[in-house]
This record gives C-alpha cells, structure tokens and sequence, in this order.
C-alpha cells in the first residue's frame, strides 16, 4: 500500500510523463490509498463543474487512509511543521504536514513531486516511495 499525494495525481491526470506519474500507472488498484484532505485538494483544482464531478467520481472509489487519533494526528502534524521550522525550513502547505503524519502512522510510503515531503522525511519516521 501506498499513499499517493496530490501532487502526482496533478501531473497523471495532465498527462506528464514524471517519475510519479509513471510510479502511479504502475501501482494495481488497491495498491494507492489517498486521505480525504487529498481528495479535498483535487476537487479545489476542478475548472468546471463536469470536471469537479468526474474527480468527484474518480476518487470517491479510492482507498483512504484516514487520521487514527482525531486530535493527536493533528497535533503531531504541527509537531511536524514546529519541527521543520526549527531546522530552518518552512513548510509550504500545512496540508502536508497532515497527509505525512498519516502515512506515518499508518506506515505506509509516500508517493509525492512536491520537495517539502524530502524536508519531512530528512527528520521524521516519513517514508517516500
């Protein structure tokens, strides 16, 4: 099981042939799980209605991993981002703090494009596929 981030989603469904976009293609249904704060961002990136509904369809048939403490898995994403800052790095995007303390606690990797996921992974239990 893998987590697949926002980002590589981005360039599979524009079609650009990226190292995450190939790695997602070869991944078996069943085999990627998104969180819902993934599939919140993808919705936000819809130019239309019919396209917010396609997405919409799409990944309301994924696998989701979802936080396994309701306050705590908050809590140690902000430990995250506190965490980064300290080493001298801001994390651009709170929502991935969240979706990396998720693949941490569910122990899965993570397939991303996005270079703060490195950052994260530099200090924390963070695995990147």
């Amino acid at each position: 099981m893998v987590l697949v981030d926002t980002s590589v989603f981005i360039n599979f469904f524009r079609g650009k042939n990226t190292k995450g976009a190939r790695a997602l293609e070869q991944l078996t249904e069943g085999g990627f799980c998104i969180t819902p704060t993934i599939m919140q961002e993808l919705l936000q990136g819809a130019r239309d209605d019919a396209e917010f509904e396609t997405l919409l369809s799409y990944l309301g048939t994924q696998l989701f991993c979802y936080p396994m403490d309701p306050l705590g898995t908050y809590e140690e994403a902000a430990r995250i981002y506190l965490e980064a800052r300290k080493r001298g790095f801001t994390i651009r995007s709170t929502i991935d703090c969240l979706i990396a303390q998720i693949a941490i606690e569910h122990k899965i990797p993570l397939l991303h494009e996005d270079k703060d996921f490195e950052q994260i992974a530099s200090f924390s239990k963070l695995k990147i596929f």
